[in-house]
């Protein structure tokens, strides 16, 4: 397919399908900037996603729907319909899970809303925690204190928050426990009331970590759980409380699941690409475990 400009008129070549989805594209992208959006080269490539799985998607439902704005003015909102869905599904629920492979927003937008929720005074705290659990390494073997050992961990919550709120506003917020960052563990015994509570890395969680942060919800509060089930990195024959989680509470009335894929990715394009590869080799090497082995000695061409 080919774009040419002439003037204030675009001419387009190619196929039949890619005529009808760049015209759609560059409509629905006139109409974007008509609100006063800044469209940016990776909203093109978004775009591009959304209307080829969905012809009849609108990006002004999803671009201009503003999660929360930035401390550096930049505005937070879905960039795909799974997103979408997920801020939706945040705001009708009590209780999200957002399951999906690395660099989907599950996280990031959790943590807008959480924000949101915040600055509106519809929650009092906002509660970011995570399991520590090693992928690889040790944690005895980590400099320092228990909170210094721990710290490395909650690092990527750390991260996301100072990429919305401005430093100093974070650290008094932090200071005054209006935000707080812990490790799952220390969610033991508490009710947490007027609250918005993140749980990231849910798929590190085992079965009774998983009830434990489930039952810590009180009054006005919601929580949203992320994880990715492809990246479990606790002992082998440890069932994971996220994967359980999926069965048990699948037609719970007031909870929500809402799943992503690679078409959701908003890092750099090639983290598409490599998610895409894995989940081709894996789906490979699992059908290649359920064929039936050949007989000792049988010709591998009869078997």
């Amino acid at each position: 397919m080919r774009v040419a400009v002439s003037g204030t008129s675009l001419r387009i070549t190619g196929g039949q399908a890619e005529q009808v989805l760049a015209g759609k594209l560059f409509g629905e992208l006139y109409e974007l900037l008509k609100s006063g959006y800044s469209v940016y080269a990776s909203d093109v490539e978004y775009g591009i996603r959304i209307l080829r799985g969905d012809r009849n998607a609108e990006l002004k439902d999803i671009f201009l729907d503003t999660v929360y704005v930035s401390a550096h003015k930049r505005v937070i909102a879905p960039k795909s319909v799974h997103q979408k869905l997920y801020i939706d599904a945040i705001r009708g629920h009590d209780i999200v899970f957002g399951i999906g492979p690395a660099g989907t927003g599950k996280t990031y937008l959790a943590m807008a809303m959480a924000l949101s929720a915040l600055m509106k005074n519809q929650v009092t705290r906002m509660v970011l925690c995570r399991p520590a659990v090693e992928a690889g390494e040790k944690l005895g073997f980590l400099p320092g204190d228990l909170a210094e050992k721990v710290n490395p961990y909650l690092r990527p919550l750390y991260d996301a928050l100072h990429d919305m709120v401005d430093f100093d506003r974070a650290r008094r917020m932090l200071e005054r426990g209006t935000i707080e960052v812990a490790p799952l563990a220390f969610m033991r015994g508490r009710t947490l009331n007027d609250s918005f509570i993140i749980l990231d890395e849910a798929q590190n969680t085992t079965t009774e970590q998983m009830k434990m942060f489930l039952t810590r919800l009180g009054y006005n509060s919601k929580a949203v759980i992320t994880g990715d089930i492809t990246q479990i990195d606790l002992p082998s024959g440890k069932l994971s409380g996220l994967k359980e989680a999926r069965t048990v509470l699948a037609n719970t009335p007031g909870i929500k699941f809402v799943y992503f894929d690679e078409r959701d990715v908003v890092r750099h394009r090639l983290v598409q690409a490599v998610i895409a590869a894995y989940e081709a080799f894996n789906g490979d090497d699992a059908m290649a475990s359920e064929e039936p082995a050949a007989s000792p000695g049988a010709d591998p061409e009869k078997a």
